[in-house]
C-alpha cells in the first residue's frame, strides 16, 4: 500500500494554497502602498492629492442676481493681505450693455448709471477699478451727450483690495443694463455683498 505520498500529497495543497493567498494579500498590500505614494485612492484611481489642492486653490466666489443682471464675485490672486476682487457682470437678456466705469454717479443728464464695485469695512481700494472690456459711444433719445457703454454682453471687472486686518468687510455694487432696442433696466445702487477677513483669507457669508 502506497500510504505516505497521499498523506503528503494532502497536507501540501493547503500549505500551497495558504502560500499563494499570502502573496496575493502582499502584492495588494503593496499595490494600495505605491496608491497612496502617489496620492491615489486605491479604487478607481483618483487623485486624492491633486482633489485636495484643486479644492484648496478654487477662490472665494459668490453671485447675485438683480434687475436684470446676474454678478458673480470672487477674490483672486490673494497673498495677505493683498489680493484682486472680480465683478462678473452678466445681463440675462441678449443685446443689452452696461455702463462704463467712468460714467458720473448719476449719468449723464440723468440716464444710465455706472458699473460700480467699492469695498467698504477692513477691506479697502488698493488701486483703480478696470474692465476688460472697450468702451463705445451710443446715442440715447433726449440726451445730447454721447453715452459710454460697453459692448452687449457679460463685463469683467477687477479691483486691486488690501485687507486692515481681519474682520468684517462689505462690496458695494452698482450698475444698470440698457438695451438700444427694449430701453433700461431699474438701475441697482450699492447692492451690498458681505464677507469676513480671517488668517485664512476672505469669504463670503452665505445668503
Amino acid at each position: 500500500m502506497n500510504v505516505f505520498p497521499r498523506i503528503r500529497h494532502t497536507r501540501t495543497a493547503p500549505t500551497v494554497v495558504a502560500l499563494l493567498s499570502l502573496a496575493a494579500l502582499t502584492a495588494c498590500g503593496d499595490q494600495s502602498a505605491d496608491e497612496a505614494k502617489d496620492g491615489k485612492d486605491g479604487k478607481d484611481g483618483k487623485d486624492v492629492k491633486g482633489t485636495a489642492a484643486a479644492a484648496a486653490a478654487a477662490p472665494p466666489a459668490t453671485s447675485f442676481t438683480e434687475n436684470g443682471v446676474t454678478v458673480t464675485l470672487s477674490v483672486t490672486d490673494w497673498h495677505a493681505p493683498k489680493g484682486t476682487l472680480t465683478a462678473v457682470f452678466t445681463p440675462e437678456k441678449k443685446g443689452f450693455h452696461l455702463y462704463s466705469t467712468e460714467l458720473p454717479p448719476t449719468g449723464v443728464e440723468g440716464v444710465g448709471r455706472p458699473t460700480a464695485v467699492g469695498v467698504t469695512g477692513v477691506l479697502k481700494a488698493d488701486g483703480k477699478l478696470t474692465a476688460a472690456a472697450d468702451v463705445r459711444s451710443v446715442n440715447v433719445p433726449g440726451v445730447d451727450a454721447p453715452m459710454p457703454v460697453y459692448p452687449d454682453g457679460p463685463v469683467t471687472t477687477t479691483l486691486p483690495i488690501r485687507a486692515d486686518g481681519n474682520g468684517d468687510a462689505t462690496v458695494l455694487l452698482g450698475y444698470a443694463s440698457c438695451s438700444t432696442k427694449e430701453g433700461c433696466t431699474i438701475p441697482v445702487a450699492d447692492h451690498p455683498v458681505h464677507l469676513r477677513l480671517t488668517d485664512d483669507g476672505p469669504a463670503f457669508a452665505a445668503h
